[in-house]
C-alpha cells in the first residue's frame, strides 16, 4: 500500500477535537467512565495511555511491513502488552496509590479501542514519526477529556479537585455524580455538546456503532466464513 504524505502538526492536532478518541469516534468508552471520578485518576490513566500509544504506534509502523497481515492483530496485542508491563511495573514502584485506583483498567490498557484501533487504522499504514504524532495527538485528546470528566464529577460529588477542597465544607456532594450513573450523565452531555460544536461547522456527529472498532473488518471475515461453512455442511446433507 502506498504511504500517504502527512502533516505532522495535523497528525498532531486532530486527536485534540476533531477525531477526539472518546467525544468523536466512541473509543475506550470503559476506562473513561470508570476512572473519571477523580482528576488525579483521569491524569494516571491518560499518560498512561499516551506512553503506550506513542511507543506502540512507533514500533508497530517500523514492523508494518514485517508483520504478517494474517497475524497482525495477536502481534500488536503482544507488543502493546510489552509497553503496559512497563507502564505498570513503574506505576507499582512509583505510585502504588495510584494503582491501586486504577485496579484492572491499568493492565487492560492492552485491549483498550483506542490502542488497537490507532495501530490498524494509522500505524500499520504510514511512517514512524507520522504515527507517533499520531499516537501522541491521540492520547493527549484521551487525557483532556479524562480530565475534563473527572473533574466535573469529582467538583460535584465531593466538592474537590485533585483532592482539595475547592468548595465550601458544608456542601454536601452529589454522591450520583461518583456513581456509573453519573458517569454517564457526563459523558452524554459532553457529547451532546460536542455534536452540537460539529453539527455548526457543518460536520457529521459523531454515532455509537462498529465504525471505528479495529476489529470490524474481522468481524464481518468471521461472518463470511461462517456463512461459507454453514453452506458447506448443508451441502454435504
Amino acid at each position: 500500500m502506498a504511504e500517504q504524505k502527512v502533516s505532522l502538526w495535523h497528525e498532531f492536532t486532530k486527536g485534540l477535537i476533531k477525531e477526539n478518541p472518546v467525544l468523536r469516534l466512541v473509543l475506550g468508552c470503559c476506562a473513561t467512565l470508570a476512572l473519571s471520578t477523580a482528576a488525579s485518576n483521569a491524569i494516571g490513566m491518560g499518560v498512561a495511555t499516551t506512553f503506550v500509544l506513542v511507543c506502540s504506534n512507533a514500533v508497530i509502523s517500523a514492523l508494518r511491513n514485517v508483520i504478517p497481515d494474517k497475524v497482525r492483530i495477536p502481534c500488536y496485542i503482544v507488543i502493546i502488552a510489552g509497553f503496559v508491563s512497563v507502564v505498570q511495573m513503574l506505576i507499582n514502584a512509583f505510585s502504588p496509590a495510584l494503582a491501586d485506583a486504577m485496579g484492572i483498567y491499568l493492565p487492560l490498557i492492552v485491549v483498550n479501542c483506542i490502542i488497537l484501533g490507532r495501530a490498524e487504522g494509522f500505524a500499520n499504514k504510514n511512517k514512524v514519526l507520522p504515527s507517533i504524532m499520531d499516537g501522541l495527538g491521540m492520547g493527549i485528546g484521551f487525557t483532556i477529556t479524562l480530565l475534563l470528566m473527572g473533574t466535573i464529577r469529582e467538583i460535584i460529588g465531593s466538592g474537590t479537585f485533585f483532592g482539595i477542597q475547592v468548595l465550601p465544607s458544608m456542601y454536601p456532594g452529589i454522591i450520583i455524580f461518583l456513581l456509573p450513573p453519573g458517569g454517564f450523565f457526563v459523558f452524554g452531555i459532553l457529547m451532546a455538546i460536542t455534536n452540537h460544536i460539529t453539527r455548526k461547522k457543518g460536520g457529521k456527529p459523531a454515532e455509537l456503532g462498529c465504525d471505528h472498532c479495529p476489529m470490524a473488518a474481522n468481524c464481518g471475515h468471521i461472518e463470511e466464513r461462517k456463512k461459507e461453512f454453514a453452506a458447506s455442511k448443508g451441502g454435504d446433507n
